[in-house]
């Protein structure tokens, strides 16, 4: 099968001929592909900007969604935990987790 190339090296007059084709058509061609792509190139951007605000207003919305979650956990997390003492409320946290920790690895139940 003869492809370009194949043109090309039989004659330079060929070469020059489509070089002169091209010259000549390309006040022809080049406004018209210009008249067709604009339109294209503005639909795809439009589409573009239609599509990235889609996906804004749907991360808004797992946003949203998240934060309720997290709200729910932890309402349920401050009415799971015992009403603390006067007492037991002046140990820290940390503390009681240290606690917690260091009497699970002597294997004693807490």
């Amino acid at each position: 099968m003869a492809g370009p190339d194949d043109f090309f090296k039989g004659s330079v007059l060929a070469g020059l001929a489509v070089g002169v084709g091209a010259i000549l058509l390309a006040p022809v061609v080049l406004p018209v592909v210009a008249a067709l792509s604009r339109p294209i190139a503005k639909s795809a951007m439009k589409t573009g900007v239609i599509l990235f605000d889609r996906g804004r207003e749907a991360a808004a919305e797992m946003t949203e969604v998240f934060e309720d979650l997290v709200a729910e956990a932890r309402a349920e997390l401050d009415q799971s935990r015992p009403a603390a003492s006067s007492a037991d409320s002046a140990v820290p946290a940390a503390a009681v987790m240290a606690q917690t920790v260091q009497s699970e690895s002597e294997g004693s139940p807490p």
